[in-house]
């Protein structure tokens, strides 16, 4: 349209929007490739009240031409500092909706009566995600910039910032640090409330090079046994075959964006890092699934030569 901005009609975003979206998005494909648009700088999707934001990212991850044409920056989530408890409390969509965000924006906090109700909400959604940036509408450092560059490339450096995309330094404090022969980390949050601790944040650490195969059956095995309480994952991998150059992947539920090589170690730091946040998963079984993959099993795990044989092996699908 004239103003940008393309409206599609009223339906449930995981049905008929859907859809529409994808059509829309592959439209705006086709008139840059034919000249009769210009270059565009970014495509904002917003959504209404509660909808699920995976069919979202899932609709552009999984289409063949979308994702030649576009790459996922970030997800922004706005919460009601007024109303955000009680909203978290009544929907797991809106708690799915902070879960999987890159950064969360409160509004309205200048209307919150209570500043121990604002903390209490602040601490909640940090649980929640607590690799997501928090930021305030109402700060003026909270601009439209704010909202952007969510992505694996930081536009302050232009290049790779695997930290910040991770969120490790929010989420390193939470690691738990395994003692045992090995150096698996894992951390996660129960809650109070009745939807929060139905989704868990948490990061699983291999300090040393993985077979891509390890890696290619983990997240396959990952994907088919519990694909739609998958809802989001990020990670780096230091590869044995090519272990100065790590591997960026990136998925939603079953779709994997496809993965991307670095030429280097912007971080200085290698090593196997994932972070995930899933929805009514049992952690215990993917904490086993990726040490049996890592050649770390516990004692009464197989290891991956069994896994390989039979997939099933670990309990807790």
């Amino acid at each position: 349209s004239s103003d940008g901005i393309i409206q599609l009609s009223d339906g449930c975003l995981c049905c008929t929007v859907r859809g529409e979206l994808v059509d829309t998005l592959a439209d705006l494909v086709d008139r840059l490739q034919t000249g009769r648009i210009a270059r565009l700088a970014r495509v904002i999707v917003e959504t209404t009240g509660l909808a699920d934001p995976a069919p979202v990212l899932q609709s552009i991850m999984a289409h063949p031409a979308l994702i030649q044409a576009f790459r996922l920056d970030g997800v922004i989530t706005l919460v009601d500092a007024v109303n955000g408890n009680a909203t978290l409390d009544a929907h797991v969509e809106a708690v799915k909706q902070a879960a999987v965000a890159d950064r969360i924006v409160l509004s309205k906090a200048d209307l919150v009566a209570d500043p121990n109700e604002l903390e209490m909400l602040r601490a909640r959604l940090r649980q929640i995600n607590p690799g997501a940036e928090l930021l305030d509408a109402g700060d003026t450092g909270t601009g439209v910039a704010a909202l952007f560059d969510c992505g694996l490339y930081n536009p302050a450096t232009k290049s790779a910032d695997v930290r910040r995309w991770l969120g490790e330094e929010a989420a390193h404090d939470h690691h738990h640090h395994d003692h045992h022969d090995g150096h698996d980390h894992e951390h996660g949050h129960d809650h109070g409330h009745r939807h929060d601790s139905r989704v868990r944040s948490y990061s699983l650490v291999h300090d040393g090079p993985v077979p891509f195969s390890a890696i290619e059956m983990f997240l396959d095995l990952l994907r088919s046994t519990h694909g739609e309480r998958l809802l989001r994952m990020k990670g780096v991998i230091e590869l044995r075959e090519d272990p100065s150059r790590p591997l960026v992947i990136h998925g939603v539920q079953k779709i994997l964006h496809p993965p991307v090589q670095l030429p280097s170690w912007p971080d200085g730091q290698r090593g196997t890092r994932l972070v995930l946040i899933t929805l009514d998963m049992p952690e215990d079984y993917i904490r086993r699934l990726f040490a049996a993959f890592t050649n770390r099993p516990s004692i009464d795990t197989p290891d991956r030569a069994a896994l390989e044989n039979n997939p099933l092996a670990i309990a807790g699908r």
